[in-house]
């Protein structure tokens, strides 16, 4: 398969071995670095097949934050180009974000997100949107269209037809997704559920966002999978 059909994307990832990814790869039923299927916790609000439906579009990424959203590889560029210079982006000196997490409902789906507003987190999305650009296809005509489909604001179209993902700079909002969107009836007992199961597996422990990963999906029905990780060199 030629590269240019794969997506690659800069995401913020737990380490392997951490509560944060542990949690959230369960509620998942995926590990986005062993592409290995996980069995669902046992307390869920529904049933297994229930929640399979629930889970099933953030299933497909893996669990994450968005840095640098999904792109297809520009034609003149290929993966070990943009494995190098993810490579030597991590490594830099960035400051080291830091934030008291919670679950929360953001537009119907469930999410751990930052208490507070917390500004390395967006100046580090801003790096990663700008720095990694030169790598990105422009989208077809198809893909645009579904993006405006959603309903968007006028600076968050001029961000898609800029940066191709609309929700960057001031529309930018950290988020590692656990659910798609809930019907209405379902969302008070999944985020009660949510919210006591993350409080129980990594509790008020501040989440350091310390490491990048580098995502790919192979084809439209693939998962994304990291392609490699690294961490980040901290510092002001």
């Amino acid at each position: 398969m030629h590269e240019q059909q794969a997506r690659y994307a800069i995401y913020f990832v737990a380490a392997p071995d951490s509560d944060l990814h542990r949690f959230g790869s369960a509620v998942l039923g995926y590990d986005c670095y062993t592409g290995d299927e996980l069995p669902f916790p046992d307390n869920l609000a529904v049933d297994r097949e229930t929640w399979r439906t629930l889970t099933e579009e953030p299933r497909r990424y893996g669990f994450h934050a968005t840095l640098k959203a999904p792109f297809r590889l520009a034609l003149a560029r290929n993966e070990t180009e943009l494995m190098a210079a993810f490579g030597d982006f991590a490594p830099r000196t960035h400051p080291i974000a830091g934030f008291p997490p919670q679950v929360r409902l953001i537009g119907g789906f469930t999410a751990v997100v930052p208490r507070e507003p917390c500004p390395a987190l967006v100046d580090l999305a801003n790096r990663c949107t700008s720095e990694f650009d030169a790598f990105r296809a422009s989208m077809s005509d198809d893909e645009r269209e579904r993006r405006l489909a959603s309903g968007l604001s006028e600076p968050q179209v001029q961000n898609l037809d800029r940066w191709g993902y609309p929700y960057v700079f001031d529309d930018f909002r950290f988020h590692m997704t656990l659910t798609g969107r809930l019907p209405p009836e379902r969302r008070d007992a999944v985020l009660a559920l949510l919210s006591k199961s993350f409080a129980a597996r990594c509790g008020e422990t501040p989440i350091a966002v310390d490491r990048l990963g580098l995502f790919k999906q192979d084809d439209a029905r693939g998962r994304f999978r990291v392609l490699c990780a690294e961490p980040l060199r901290g510092g002001s």
